[in-house]
């Protein structure tokens, strides 16, 4: 049995021993800071939250590079007409017929119009009062087949057989004598009854014949060739349209030009004028071209005294062929 003194030893050299084994403790976690605080601690703090980083799988955007430089030059290009409301195709081919006729002598209005939609391209010279030569014999086979259809007059097989030599070899012969004839005691039987035809802009012309009106000396615009040819294919009864398309489309050779430039694919019909007048020679084309006459072309040269006959053939005759030719 141990004394007072031997028990008081063995304790106090417990407790020497025990605060030993805390100032290690403490010791160690002030060095390593890794050691745990004691439960008695722990119980009494709130450790600090701590959220460690999150690296993110997602690429960071690339640096901006140089944007590529506008394609608006080459769309311009490709569609360089795109008011006029037609495909790009036909854009760059109204942009060649222009970049030609300001080349060409005189000036040269141009009506192109796609009656399967209704879009019409014109350009600056589409509204210019030209002499209409013998395009206007046209208007004078669509009047006179009318009025007989109706009964205002009764063609006679003569009057049928000058019709034809009108359009198929545009005879001036035949012509005069179609207009003396049914002109009326006025001889405004033809002029009266034209602008319901389209030609709302025709004017005849004065001092140049003693009978006035007279079908050689008048002027329209191709705007009103283009309405005419639209009233052919569209307002005439069947049989009139069908008539007088078939006799476009086989004139004679001295009128195989113009709108027949579009080729033989096109099966284009057309009525041509050509005279030297006052200010000098004009060439006239009117027609149409493709798949049930889907497209009518005009093309009026006034070539104010700076060029001819050949000159303003082969003028319109390119015009057509620039527009249409490889398109059918």
């Amino acid at each position: 049995m141990k004394g007072p003194i031997g028990t008081f030893n063995a304790l106090k050299g417990s407790f020497i021993a025990l605060l030993g084994v805390l100032l290690c403790t403490a010791c160690g976690s002030a060095v390593s800071g890794s050691a745990a605080p004691p439960s008695s601690l722990a119980a009494g703090l709130a450790a600090p939250s701590v959220v460690a980083p999150v690296e993110s799988s997602v690429p960071p955007p690339p640096a901006p590079s140089t944007p590529p430089p506008s394609s608006a030059g080459s769309k311009a290009k490709e569609c360089p007409l795109p008011q006029s409301g037609f495909d790009c195709d036909f854009q760059r081919r109204f942009a060649a017929a222009q970049s030609y006729v300001a080349k060409r002598p005189g000036t040269v209005g141009i009506v192109v119009r796609d009656r399967q939609t209704g879009t019409v391209w014109r350009n600056e010279h589409a509204g210019d009062l030209t002499w209409t030569a013998s395009t206007i014999k046209l208007a004078m086979t669509v009047d006179l087949l009318l009025r007989d259809r109706s009964g205002t007059i009764t063609l006679s097989a003569e009057d049928r057989s000058l019709i034809k030599a009108m359009l198929h070899s545009s005879d001036d012969n035949a012509a005069d004598t179609l207009w003396f004839k049914y002109a009326g005691a006025d001889h405004l039987s033809f002029n009266d009854t034209f602008p319901g035809y389209g030609m709302t802009s025709l004017a005849p012309q004065r001092g140049f014949s003693s009978f006035f009106p007279y079908w050689g000396f008048q002027k329209c615009t191709p705007d009103d060739l283009d309405r005419l040819m639209t009233y052919v294919l569209t307002r005439l009864p069947a049989d009139l349209r069908d008539y007088i398309t078939g006799e476009l489309r086989s004139v004679a050779t001295n009128q195989q030009w113009g709108v027949w430039g579009a080729g033989p694919a096109a099966r284009p019909g057309n009525k041509d004028g050509w005279s030297e007048e006052q200010g000098g020679w004009v060439m006239n084309t009117v027609g149409f071209v493709g798949p049930g006459e889907r497209y009518t072309l005009v093309a009026m040269n006034n070539l104010r005294g700076k060029g001819g006959f050949n000159e303003g053939k082969a003028t319109v005759t390119e015009v057509a062929r620039l527009i249409f030719s490889g398109r059918f």
